[in-house]
Formats: structure tokens, sequence, C-alpha cells
């Protein structure tokens, strides 16, 4: 699969962040693609406010890319739904769609690099492959904790908090995730991977 390199910096990328919206789902497990995503906007300088594509959206300049930032306003579930939207509207194919979102098998803060794969059981990921029919889209999975025991309810747990701890294993990755995402823009993906994978 061809990822793309600094000479095609003037096509856009659209990078999505999932999540939940309404305050009650604020420091939840299952935001943590939202709570990165409003850390690369700050990072970079571009507001997530406009309203259209079924989520929120911000445009800017990253590195000489063109970036679209998405939190899609749908729920989870529905996630591919305001993806979608926004990649017809642009023209942008599945390999330039970086999503970020959480990752039940891995201790909070851990990130997870992935060129394209399956949804593996995620209900987003699920929802955007069915949407762009296609898997090839690459994705940055952050750990959020595993659940408590097998047969713990698993809609309770990536809907529950995050201890303050956990918060901060999180948010202490936020840097990591802009430098990996301006590296798989720069088609640096094999770097990106050694680097924050794990």
């Amino acid at each position: 699969m061809a990822f793309f390199s600094q000479k095609d910096s003037g096509c856009e990328w659209l990078i999505c962040g999932l999540g939940n919206p309404e305050p009650r789902y604020d420091n939840t497990r299952h935001n943590a693609g939202f709570e990165a995503l409003d850390a690369l906007g700050k990072e970079w300088g571009i507001s997530i406010i406009k309203s259209k594509f079924k989520g929120l959206y911000g445009t800017g300049t990253v590195e000489g890319h063109k970036v679209i930032l998405l939190k899609p306003m749908t729920y989870m579930n529905l996630s591919g739904e305001s993806v979608r939207a926004v990649a017809d509207f642009y023209k942008i194919p599945p390999q330039r769609v970086l999503v970020l979102c959480d990752d039940i098998t891995q201790a909070p803060g851990k990130l997870r690099i992935r060129k394209q794969g399956s949804a593996g059981g995620h209900n987003g990921l699920k929802s955007i492959i069915a949407q762009l029919s296609s898997q090839e889209f690459p994705r940055i999975r952050i750990g959020v904790g595993e659940k408590p025991s097998p047969d713990a309810d698993l809609a309770n747990w990536v809907l529950g908090h995050f201890t303050p701890d956990e918060a901060q294993a999180v948010a202490n990755r936020h840097k990591d995730i802009a430098q990996a995402a301006c590296m798989i823009m720069e088609g640096e993906f094999e770097k990106a991977m050694s680097r924050f994978n794990g």
C-alpha cells in the first residue's frame, strides 16, 4: 500500500478523533480520541469549532500539509458517517484518513500505530470501515486499560471515567501523538511505529 511523502504535501489529510458528544462523556476511556485531537488542535493552533459534516472540525497547515481535524458528533457507533462526509467533500482517500481512538487491550498511555487493519471490536473503527469501504486507513490507538475482569461489562468500562493517574498517563502521550501524526503525514510510518509503539 502506498503512503505519501513530503512531495505530496499539497494534499489534505483528515485526522479524526473518536468519542461521544455531551459533557457527561468527558474524561471517559472511550473519549481518548477526542481528547487527543483537542491536544493536536492546541499544539498546531487549529480551533475545532466549525459545525458541518455531522461533526466539529477545523482546518490548518501542519509542516506543509493541509490538515482537517474532525470530531464526529454522531456518537461512537456512527462515527463513519461524519468521516465519510468529510472524505467525500475534500476527496481524501482512506490512506490519508488518520484515526485516533481508544484501545482497551493496552495500559493507559501506551500507543499502537498501524497502517491498516480490522476494527478489532472497536465500534467506531467498524463504522469507519463500513462507510469508507476500506480497512486501509492509518490509526493511532491509545491505551485506556483493560477491563478489570473478563466478565466486566465492556460498555460500562469504556464509558467509565479515568482515575487521575490514568488520565495523566494518557495526557502525557499527547505530544508523542502529535509527533507521530506528523511523521505519518511525512511518509515515515515505520519510523513512527518503531519510535512510539508500546
